[in-house]
């Protein structure tokens, strides 16, 4: 068995976002970050209640859930950070996707880094380090 710190332990975080309409978000997510769809469970009509998606190697799930979405709770849940090659790019198709600016890219402490959120309540930030760590 593996532990933290062993050499061999690896890890993924995948962040599980409550919204209350699993369509849309998907057509968001796919639309305005770019995300791919890899898996959908839908509900006997045929609307989203589970999605997996991915930016890149990150993975994240979508569930259409009232209740848990940061509206339904008083505000946000979980901020996301994207680390990315080009962030002003990402962040740039994020607000031309219908998110909304929170902060704009600015550099600040050895990061390049810009927050928005979607529709639903999320708050994401598109970054990239200044200098590559050693």
């Amino acid at each position: 068995m593996a532990l933290v710190g062993d050499a061999n332990f690896t890890a993924s975080i995948a962040p599980w976002l409550s919204v209350p309409d699993g369509d849309a978000a998907l057509g968001f997510y796919t639309r305005a970050f770019g995300a791919v769809e890899l898996e959908q469970l839908p509900d006997e009509t045929g609307h989203i209640v589970v999605a997996q998606l991915s930016l890149g190697q990150a993975r994240f799930w979508l569930q259409r859930d009232v209740d848990s979405s940061p509206a339904a709770l008083g505000g946000i849940s979980v901020r996301m950070v994207v680390i990315v090659d080009d962030p002003d790019a990402h962040f740039a198709r994020a607000v031309a996707g219908g998110a909304t600016q929170v902060a704009s890219m600015h550099n600040a402490h050895g990061w390049r880094t810009g927050r928005v959120v979607d529709p639903f309540g999320h708050h994401w930030e598109f970054a990239t380090p200044l200098v590559q760590a050693r």
